[in-house]
């Protein structure tokens, strides 16, 4: 008998914001009784047709490579284990990413073998499960759960994408979120998002200039967090360096 989950939460493992917004959906799940079901969006699939050289900041393709790798060896596991470790896995890789300190080398070691097999070792999974990550098998089914999640939003969204009371209730790209709600947060949280949502008329709510995410690998969890400016996924001063850094090569070549 297949089990009954009130939330599908689609995730890729390399996007800091799905990381904090899973870490308070385990909250309100926690306090709630609500089953997860944690499933895959891949955002290097997603992001196949870009030229990462020009459309996205520096090191973006390497990110999302890793990423795509890493949810290899998730769709594995789920194929020989069934759902039920999806949500330690996605603990294990956050864990070993996210809560690393700031220049801690992690960033060169994300989605390598060594890398996923230390996971896996840390939530007691096989570590010969790490294999996968270099089976390009399993983009079909990265790809195809990627396009069940954008067949619920839309295409012009990013991670996380949420349904609540699968499959045929509401889905929603996000809540972006920078910092972890606490406890006492969590669900009057969750209240909000489900009201604003189940309004036929709601499209979109949102703002570009944000705190950076709170986050030890990024050398968050400050008290007075900076602000960014986003814009599309990609840090504004990011992608206009980029783009400087594009022009004055061009400039040189004339």
């Amino acid at each position: 008998m297949r089990t009954h989950y009130n939330i599908e939460f689609f995730w890729d493992p390399v996007c800091p914001f799905a990381w904090i917004t899973s870490r308070w959906v385990a909250k309100v799940a926690a306090q709630t009784g609500y089953r997860v079901d944690w499933r895959f969006i891949a955002l290097r699939l997603l992001n196949k047709q870009k030229d990462y050289a020009t459309e996205f900041p520096p090191d973006y393709e390497y990110g999302h490579t890793a990423g795509l790798r890493m949810l290899r060896v998730a769709a594995k596991v789920r194929s020989e284990l069934g759902r039920e470790p999806m949500g330690p896995l996605y603990e294990g890789y956050g864990r070993a990413y996210w809560d690393q300190e700031k220049g801690s080398g992690m960033r060169q070691k994300l989605g390598t073998v060594a890398h996923i097999t230390d996971v896996l070792n840390a939530v007691g999974l096989p570590p010969a499960f790490a294999a996968a990550a270099d089976d390009p098998r399993w983009d079909v089914e990265l790809e195809a759960e990627t396009e069940l999640a954008l067949s619920r939003t839309g295409r012009n969204v990013g991670t996380p994408i949420i349904t609540f009371e699968p499959p045929d209730g509401l889905s929603f790209f996000g809540p972006v979120i920078s910092r972890i709600p606490s406890d006492a947060e969590a669900v009057p949280l969750w209240h909000a998002v489900l009201t604003l949502a189940k309004f036929p008329g709601f499209a979109e709510l949102k703002r570009s200039l944000r705190e950076v995410p709170q986050l030890r690998i990024l050398g968050g969890l400050s008290a007075t967090p900076r602000q960014e400016d986003w814009q599309g996924g990609h840090r504004a001063d990011a992608v206009s360096a980029k783009q400087s850094e594009r022009r004055h090569r061009d400039d040189h070549l004339r």
